[in-house]
């Protein structure tokens, strides 16, 4: 008989580690060295034999370069603190295999607890999920488990042909016998458990039994008993259930203990470990289910679409974006706060493509810049089947009571299936922005009031009370201290402070006439722009005028837009300027309101709605958080290749009113402090606004519209030249209304025009959708690219100019004596390398709203300029335009 084979567990997994660690470093160096196997085992107690195996996995683990963690619990910790361990480890997705070591002390439901362990992370493969996928036909569970793998694995290295074989198992367990024999019948094997053939040697089991094994077979032993043994420093040696000896001469092939099965179990862990870490990199989408519509003519209302659909629970849209159930938190079954933390899990991703739609100069009814917005994520998602988010300003930080109404936001399922409450971001970013801004308000007059009233040594007594006798900074008080230059070994104890620096610390000073910081409402309210605070008998004559803001225009509300990250936040919060001093806002509302919302469309595709200042007083678009968490969201993994590599997604946003305000800020403000660049603009044009702009009357709110705009009379701005000095491709698309005679629309000019009708949804934007797949997947010119409109390190009025001659087509502009001052005052404080926000109306190229078409021989007033230095840019205010806008007579409560 020929020498049987040796299995060799021992050089079999030290061969399968050298190929993890080599696929390791191949994946690391492909994801910037984000890809990173981690396995963590829970060990409860100080069993020696436990110790034993977990160093073992530990070294394994370490020389396969997979990061390793213990933890290690005492005995007595209760199993609902361990459970609650576990939970915490299913939640992180830098963990990726999760391993309690068996036994657990006596009183732990061992079940429960290997229960508890996400299925996704149960690299032992001992969860009922991965047992049960196990044993069913065409199944494949998420992880086999490591022994009756590591087996498998040992037969295929041995080039055993096991064709028309009988395979016996012996014995029935869960983790070994079981499994082992499902796989041989996987493979299409015979096997009988506890029965044997005619042999010639014999195994002997702990109670005795004797059970013979047939020449020339295959043993694979999964044994491991303790002999007695005075020569081994342990005082026993280790061997299988087969008398080894007596097998060997007889058998083709034998695993031998120690040294078989073993070492290719810890082998098996390890790499289920990496496979784990594979399926963490490419991600667990769903697949995505749009909701079906009902299309309807004559187009039902707003409310009726709304009600008459039923939105996907919000968790569905988590899963088919990929999110873990810690990258979200529900509010409700409908909408949901998505975490920050997505972006440093997929930081290595590249993005999808950027998309920004802007409008032409809008009439007063609306031109459907936000429903084409929408339209096109239905059409690129629900009907196209990619990966499409619009990422679109929040509703409800529109003022409350709007002047005209608006045909939108209908196209977000509201916050409940009846389509009731639709107030969604109301807690998350209106109120938090609001009352950051005016508490910051009240803390001024107060302190003013303050100042006013009391010594600076009473001042001191207040701002740094004696606790027991002793004085203290507070850590918002060190800040303060570190901008007047006091010395930092005075800050651990005030006393040391000259009666000068207390005076100095305790006193703002502020000059009432520099305050620019104002109080804010969600509500239109003319009445408010001019008021007088401190008018109380309690503030002993300490009055002085101020005024209200709309809410979409305060600095808190572009701060929460134009943030990257919560460190950048407190940074912005604490630039904030508010007179000739600085002053921080802490408000831990903020923090809420920094999480981007995500809901759904009315077919069921994905949206991130977040922050809400208007473009004709502020910089007017969403969240640069929102943007980055899409686009990578709807990226591409480097790593990916072949039939992983994943297709690129789609993230449209929407730049506020016309290209001449929201979309020129977009790019001068928003992509500068975000460094992303857009793939294509998307112009979205109306008969309606065409005819009016090519010398129709005007459009007014609640007006039935004048007999032009039902005739055949057409004409087209040059607003895609304005796009386009920014380096970027431009696609027009004509918002078509049932009223559009086919002749107007064939004399909107072809190339690059896509039209698209919104009451048929996303079906009715399908050529729009298919012209930005291939515009932006179209090769990028050599020369040229993005670019921006200024150099910031221009004088401030020069860059004001700049957007008056190139935006606007005016021949310059006009400076108050009043912004001139301003300039003055903010070049000497440094703040003139800050970009240009422009206030100015939304109904004209100019700053007049009666002034259409392209107005020329026009000189742009500037009557003032604010600073918002926290979020990044100043302001200036052009002719009448105000930051707290009025109702109509005719409000949409009508």
């Amino acid at each position: 008989m020929t020498h049987p084979i040796i299995l060799d567990g021992k050089s079999i997994a030290e061969s399968i580690r050298e190929k993890l660690h080599k696929e390791i470093a191949e994946l690391a160096a492909a994801t910037n060295g984000h890809f990173q196997p981690h396995l963590t085992i829970i060990q409860v107690g100080a069993r020696e034999d436990s110790s034993v195996y977990v160093r073992m996995k530990q070294q394994a683990a370490q020389k396969a370069g997979i990061k390793f963690s213990l933890h290690k619990l005492p005995e007595d910790v209760s199993q609902t603190e361990l459970l609650a361990l576990v939970a915490s480890l299913n939640a992180d997705p830098s963990l990726h295999g999760i391993l309690v070591q068996l036994p657990l002390p006596k009183g732990f439901d061992e079940r429960l607890v290997t229960e508890s362990i996400d299925p996704k992370k149960d690299v032992d493969g001992f969860h009922s999920m991965n047992m049960g996928e196990l044993v069913k036909r065409d199944s494949e569970p998420m992880f086999i488990p490591c022994t009756p793998k590591g087996v498998m694995v040992l037969l295929e290295h041995a080039k055993v042909d096991l064709s028309g074989k009988t395979a016996v198992v012996l014995g029935r367990s869960n983790i070994v016998g079981s499994p082992v024999a499902t796989l041989l019948t996987a493979k299409g094997r015979d096997y009988c458990q506890n029965c044997g053939c005619a042999c010639r040697c014999c195994r002997k089991t702990r109670n005795g039994e004797r059970i013979l094994v047939e020449a020339g077979c295959v043993v694979i032993d999964v044994g491991t008993n303790a002999i007695p043994d005075a020569t081994k420093k342990a005082g026993v040696r280790w061997v299988g259930d087969v008398a080894y000896n007596e097998a060997l001469p007889i058998v083709s092939a034998i695993t031998p203990v120690p040294g078989g099965v073993g070492p290719m179990t810890v082998a098996m862990l390890l790499d289920n470990t990496v496979l784990s870490a594979k399926r963490f990199l490419k991600g667990f989408k769903a697949p995505l289910e749009p909701l079906r519509l009902k299309l309807l003519e004559p187009v039902p209302s707003d409310i009726e679409i709304a009600m008459a659909q039923r939105p996907k629970p919000i968790k569905r849209i988590a899963e088919e974006l990929g999110l873990f159930p810690n990258e979200f938190e529900e509010y409700g079954p409908s909408k949901a706060k998505i975490s920050l933390s997505i972006l440093d899990r997929l930081k290595h991703k590249k993005d999808g493509k950027y998309i920004v739609v802007t409008g032409i100069t809008p009439t007063p009814l609306g031109e459907g810049k936000s429903t084409t917005t929408i339209g096109l994520v239905q059409a690129l998602g629900a009907h196209l089947r990619k990966t499409a988010f619009a990422c679109v300003s929040s509703a409800f930080a529109r003022p409350h009571i709007w002047n005209q109404r608006r045909r939108r936001w209908w196209w977000l399922l509201a916050s409940d299936p009846h389509g009731r409450n639709s107030t969604f971001t109301s807690p998350a970013i209106s109120t938090p922005s609001l009352a950051a801004n005016n508490l910051l308000a009240a803390a001024i007059d107060a302190r003013i009031f303050h100042e006013a009233t009391q010594s600076d040594t009473a001042l001191f007594d207040r701002l740094c009370p004696k606790k027991k006798g002793v004085r203290s900074f507070s850590e918002v008080m060190k800040g303060r201290l570190a901008r007047l230059g006091i010395s930092e070994e005075k800050w651990i104890n005030p006393e040391l402070l000259s009666a000068e620096e207390r005076s100095a610390f305790v006193r703002l000073d502020i000059d009432l006439e520099t305050i620019t910081w104002q109080r804010v409402l969600d509500t239109n309210d003319r009445f408010l722009r001019k008021i007088m605070v401190g008018l109380g008998p309690q503030e002993q004559g300490k009055t002085r005028e101020t005024g209200f803001d709309i809410a979409v225009a305060s600095e808190c509300m572009a701060v929460l837009a134009l943030t990257t990250d919560m460190k950048d936040m407190r940074e912005r919060l604490g630039k904030m300027v508010v007179a000739s001093s600085k002053a921080a806002v802490q408000s831990r509302q903020m923090t809420l309101a920094s999480a981007p919302n995500l809901m759904q469309t009315i077919e069921g595709t994905p949206v991130l709605v977040h922050a809400g200042p208007f473009a004709n007083i502020a910089h007017g678009n969403s969240s640069i958080l929102a943007d980055r968490i899409a686009l990578k969201l709807a990226g591409t993994d480097p790593a990916l290749t072949g039939v992983d590599a994943e297709e690129v997604g789609y993230v449209i946003t929407e730049a506020g009113f016309g290209a001449d305000i929201g979309m020129e800020k977009f790019f001068d403000i928003k992509c500068r402090y975000s460094g992303l660049v857009p793939d294509a603009v998307v112009l979205v044009a109306t008969v309606r606004s065409l005819k009016m702009h090519g010398g129709g009357p005007e459009v007014i709110a609640g007006k039935p519209l004048s007999e032009v705009y039902q005739t055949e009379n057409l004409a087209l701005l040059e607003h895609v030249a304005n796009a386009r000095k920014f380096g970027i491709s431009v696609i027009v698309g004509i918002n078509k209304f049932s009223s559009d005679t086919d002749a107007e629309f064939a004399a909107c000019p072809s190339k690059g025009v896509g039209g698209w009708r919104c009451g048929r949804r996303g079906a009715g934007a399908i050529d729009l959708a298919n012209a930005v797949i291939q515009v932006t997947n179209a090769p990028k010119p050599v020369d040229g690219g993005f670019r921006f409109l200024y150099d910031l390190d221009l004088p401030i009025e020069q860059k004001i100019e700049i957007i008056a001659k190139e935006m606007y087509g005016a021949d310059g502009i006009e400076l108050s004596e009043l912004a001139k001052t301003k300039i003055e005052v903010y070049t000497r404080q440094g703040f003139s390398k800050l970009p240009i926000c422009m206030a100015k109306t939304h109904l004209s190229f100019s700053h007049n709203p009666k002034l259409k078409v392209f107005p020329t021989g026009f000189v742009v007033p500037v009557r003032d300029i604010r600073a918002s230095v926290g979020a990044g840019f100043l302001y200036p205010l052009l002719g009448e335009m105000s930051t707290m806008p009025g109702l109509s007579t005719r409000p949409a409560f009508f």
